[in-house]
């Protein structure tokens, strides 16, 4: 039997190329595959260049969900009207290959009327299947390649009306053959693992109502937990078993609403409220019994809509107080490194490379900061939308995906 041979310095730039090609062509979800933020595998320019090229930009609708990427493909879920859509584009010329569109219709609470009726959770891509869930609480499992809806999940019968106040902004999250989400709403609720297949509930954790935060998947006392922050408190909750194994009371208390994203670095919580100042909690377990210990308070920043990553023990974030000021602080001690200027934004997003950290403002205007200075060092500043981004961006080597109030925009550089 004759054998064709792979000559090894082909084989040994195969293995190099291959799989970082299958890494940096795939954005699952909110803040990346760890929900942290990384661009793992990701190359920045030597360069930045002086500015970028549009290579399409297509009306999508409107909606707070960050675009996904697998390979060739973009997902994205927005509303039109009084229909929710989740379409599928080609990436490089941005036209639909399926478009799947289903009523919901929703009233947006008192004073949140200039966030629109949503959707505000992002979508999730794992495993073949894609989960959205709705600005009124409706979780939805759909195949990616066909976009098939393939179960549904609803549980406004048990909590009645399945979100909070402003709406559903939590995101589904997978871990093996679960998929979690936390349903119900300011009230009551529960935290609910279903079978990713199927929909099948497999356990549920609490009777707390839900939040705006987004949940994320640690391993603490080498027990593999979701970490969320509910409208109660922070919790981490056994994968395996929807068993709480320890809580750090942080409440939605009047307008001070729990919104940001944790982040999780060495076996610490980072997590910084409206109001109310950003916390270094360690979840601890002695002889089986689970605590949470404080290890610093930063009273001078919080975090409102704005989530915060951590890179090499610094964490980026933006502070709402000064009317919208970035900052770094040191994540041992919760010490400032720097701040910027005020009044520099209401939202923005970040995302960290080797070397730099992007910061998608809700202006508009896309930052890349350098990363591991003693003071705010701009590289660069891209105007990449007319209206306001409130989606977190997609950085793809060359490329840049960018969701403003209606339209879907690729950027090439």
């Amino acid at each position: 039997m004759l054998q064709k041979t792979v000559p090894l310095s082909l084989l040994a730039l195969l293995l190099i190329v291959v799989p970082l090609q299958a890494e940096t062509m795939f954005w699952p979800g909110w803040l990346g595959p760890n929900r942290d933020g990384r661009l793992q595998g990701f190359t920045p320019p030597k360069s930045w260049p002086e500015s970028l090229d549009k290579a399409w930009q297509v009306e999508v609708g409107a909606g707070y969900g960050t675009p996904l990427v697998q390979g060739d493909s973009v997902f994205i879920h927005t509303r039109v009207a009084e229909q929710e859509v989740f379409q599928c584009l080609d990436l490089a010329s941005g036209k639909v290959q399926w478009k799947q569109e289903f009523d919901v219709p929703f009233k947006i609470g008192g004073g949140g009327e200039y966030h629109g009726k949503g959707p505000k959770s992002n979508p999730l891509l794992a495993d073949g299947r894609l989960y959205t869930l709705s600005i009124s609480g409706v979780l939805a499992s759909w195949d990616a390649k066909t976009g098939e809806q393939l179960w549904v999940r609803d549980y406004q019968e048990q909590f009645g009306k399945g979100h909070p106040y402003w709406g559903a902004s939590t995101s589904p999250i997978v871990s093996g053959n679960r998929v979690m989400v936390h349903f119900g709403n300011d009230d009551i609720g529960a935290l609910v693992a279903m079978d990713a297949k199927s929909g099948r509930e497999i356990w549920r954790s609490g009777k707390d109502g839900t939040s705006y935060s987004s949940p994320l998947l640690a391993d603490f006392g080498d027990v593999h937990q979701i970490v969320q922050w509910n409208h109660e408190a922070i919790v981490g909750v056994e994968i395996e078993t929807g068993k709480e194994l320890w809580r750090h009371p942080m409440p939605h208390l009047t307008h001070n609403q729990n919104m940001p994203t944790p982040s999780v670095y060495e076996g610490h919580v980072i997590v910084g409220g409206e109001n109310r100042g950003m916390y270094s909690l360690q979840p601890v377990v002695e002889n089986g019994n689970w605590s949470v210990k404080e290890r610093w308070y930063q009273p001078k920043a919080a975090l409102d809509m704005s989530s915060a990553v951590i890179v090499d023990g610094r964490l980026y974030g933006m502070t709402h107080y000064n009317a919208g000021q970035l900052f770094c602080l040191d994540v041992a001690t919760g010490e400032f490194i720097w701040q910027g200027p005020p009044r520099s934004a209401n939202n923005v997003t970040f995302l960290t490379m080797k070397g730099y950290v992007a910061a998608l403002i809700n202006n508009g205007n896309l930052k890349i900061l350098r990363s591991g200075t003693a003071k705010y060092d701009e590289v660069r500043s891209y105007k990449v939308a007319d209206d306001a981004t409130w989606a977190a961006p997609v950085m793809l080597p060359g490329k840049i995906l960018v969701k403003d109030v209606n339209t879907l925009t690729l950027w090439k550089y």
